[in-house]
C-alpha cells in the first residue's frame, strides 16, 4: 500500500470510544451539558417524521390547555417523552463506538481501489445499529479553476470547481455490532488524478431508534495517499533503436549465458550435457552447471521535467504516466536496469519495492523550472553516482505535437503515446 505516512495503534481508532482509558466518570451533570452543548461538529436535526411529531405535539398541547382536558395532556406527555426518548437512544447507540479508516493497496488514476472502515463496538451489553458512514477522497492541493479573461469567478463557481476534483461515497451499515463485536466495511473509489491524495471520514451518522432526530458525529479520521499514474497504452518501436554489446552483460540470475553462475545438484529431466564431472566426482553426486542469464538490451529511463520542456499540464500527465508504464512494462521482461530523474544519478532497479519507489516519485513530480535542474554531468560526477558499467540504451521523452509524447533511444523513436 503506498500511503505517505503510517499511524500509531493509540491515535489509529477514533470516535467517542477510542480513548476508553482517558474516559471521565459519568454524572448527570455531564450528560445534560453533553445533551444540550455537544462537541464541535456533532450535530442533531430533526427529520420530516420528526417535525411532523413536534407539530402534532404543539397541536395536542395547544388543545389541551384550550379544552383543560387530562386525555390530551396525556398525549401531549406521551409524544414528548417519545421525543426524548429517541434523543437519549440515539446517544447510547454511539457510545463507546470507535472506528478507524484503512486504504488498502496501491492507489493508481482510473484504476478503483478499496478503503476500509473498521467499526468497533466497545460496549459490554447494548449492540449498535444503523449507522452510515460518508467519507470523500481529494488531491492534498486542488488545482485552481482557469478564470476567463476580464471576468472575475464567483464563490458558487470556485466552489463548484473544486467540488470536481472531490469523491465522496456513503457505507451503510445493514448490521447490527454485538458488544465488543467489530464489522469491516469497504469503499470502492476510483482516483481521477496522480499526486499526494487524502482519504477521511468526513461524518458517522445514525437515524435509530425512530427516525425522529438525524445525529451526525464529525470525525478526523484522515489518511494521506500516493496516487501513481495511470497505466496508458503505447507504441513499442524498441528493437529498431535498441543496440547490442558484442558481449552480453552478466546478471544474478539463471539463464543460458557463457558465464558459470553456481553449482546445483541433478534434477529430472535436466540435460546430461550440464554435468559438472569433476565436481560430481569430487562431492560424490551429480552436480549441474548453471549458468548466469544474459541481457543485451538493457534500458535506463530518464526523464526531465523542465518546465519549458512541458508547457502543456496534459502533456506532461502523460510523460508521468508513459515513463511509469514503460518503467513497469520492462521491469516485468528483465530490461529495466535504472531510472533517473531531472538529470539525477542513475539508480539501479533490482526489485518490484525500486520500481514502486519510482512511481512514488513520479506521482510527486511537478514541472520545474529551468534553474532548479541539476546538470546530468554534475550529477553522474558526484560520488557513488556514476553511471553503470554495462550495455544501456538511455531512454528520454519529449513532446510530439500538441498532446503526444514520444520516447527515444539514441536519437531514434522508441515509443509513443
Amino acid at each position: 500500500m503506498n500511503t505517505v505516512s503510517t499511524t500509531t495503534p493509540s491515535l489509529d481508532w477514533h470516535g467517542p470510544g477510542a480513548r476508553a482509558s482517558e474516559r471521565r466518570s459519568l454524572t448527570w451533570h455531564s450528560l445534560l451539558w453533553t445533551l444540550v452543548f455537544p462537541k464541535k461538529r456533532h450535530r442533531i436535526a430533526l427529520t420530516v417524521p420528526g417535525l411532523f411529531l413536534m407539530a402534532l405535539a404543539m397541536g395536542i398541547g395547544s388543545a389541551a390547555y384550550n379544552t383543560a382536558s387530562n386525555i390530551l395532556f396525556i398525549t401531549l406527555s406521551l409524544l414528548l417523552a417519545c421525543l426524548l426518548l429517541s434523543g437519549l437512544l440515539s446517544w447510547f447507540n454511539f457510545m463507546d463506538l470507535s472506528w478507524r479508516l484503512r486504504p488498502q493497496g496501491a492507489w493508481r488514476a482510473g484504476h478503483e481501489t478499496l478503503v476500509t472502515v473498521e467499526v468497533r463496538n466497545g460496549k459490554r451489553w447494548l449492540p449498535t445499529y444503523s449507522l452510515w458512514f460518508e467519507l470523500a477522497t481529494q488531491p492534498r492541493r486542488i488545482p485552481e479553476p482557469e478564470v476567463p479573461a476580464g471576468r472575475e469567478l464567483k464563490m458558487r463557481e470556485i466552489l463548484a470547481a473544486a467540488e470536481k476534483h472531490i469523491t465522496r461515497g456513503r457505507l451503510d451499515l445493514r448490521e447490527r455490532i454485538e458488544p465488543g463485536g467489530t464489522v469491516t466495511l469497504e469503499w470502492g473509489v476510483k482516483p481521477l488524478r496522480r499526486g499526494e491524495a487524502r482519504v477521511e471520514l468526513t461524518s458517522v451518522g445514525s437515524l435509530f431508534p425512530f427516525g425522529f432526530l438525524r445525529k451526525n458525529l464529525g470525525t478526523e479520521a484522515l489518511q494521506p495517499v500516493l496516487v501513481w499514474p495511470a497505466q496508458i497504452e503505447y507504441t513499442w518501436n524498441g528493437g529498431k533503436a535498441a543496440h547490442s554489446g558484442a558481449a552480453g552483460q552478466r546478471t544474478s540470475r539463471a539463464g543460458a549465458g557463457d558465464d558459470l553462475l553456481a553449482l546445483r545438484r541433478y534434477q529430472q529431466g535436466d540435460s546430461h550435457r550440464l554435468i559438472h564431472w569433476k565436481a560430481s566426482a569430487r562431492l560424490g553426486r551429480l552436480m549441474i552447471r548453471q549458468f548466469a542469464a544474459e541481457s543485451h538490451d538493457g534500458y535506463v529511463l530518464c526523464v526531465d521535467p523542465a518546465a519549458d520542456l512541458w508547457p502543456r499540464p496534459e502533456q506532461f500527465e502523460l510523460l508521468c504516466s508513459l515513463a511509469g508504464t514503460l518503467a513497469e512494462d520492462l521491469f516485468a521482461t528483465g530490461r529495466l536496469r535504472a531510472v533517473s530523474l531531472q538529470g539525477g544519478a542513475w539508480r539501479e532497479i533490482r526489485r518490484l519495492r525500486d520500481v514502486e519507489a519510482w512511481l512514488d516519485e513520479l506521482a510527486r513530480l511537478e514541472p520545474v523550472a529551468v534553474g532548479a535542474r541539476a546538470t546530468s554531468t554534475a550529477a553522474r560526477t558526484e560520488v557513488g553516482a556514476a553511471p553503470l558499467k554495462t550495455n544501456q540504451n538511455v531512454i528520454t521523452f519529449a513532446p510530439e505535437g500538441a498532446r503526444g509524447v514520444a520516447a527515444h533511444v539514441n536519437g531514434h523513436k522508441t515509443a509513443s503515446a
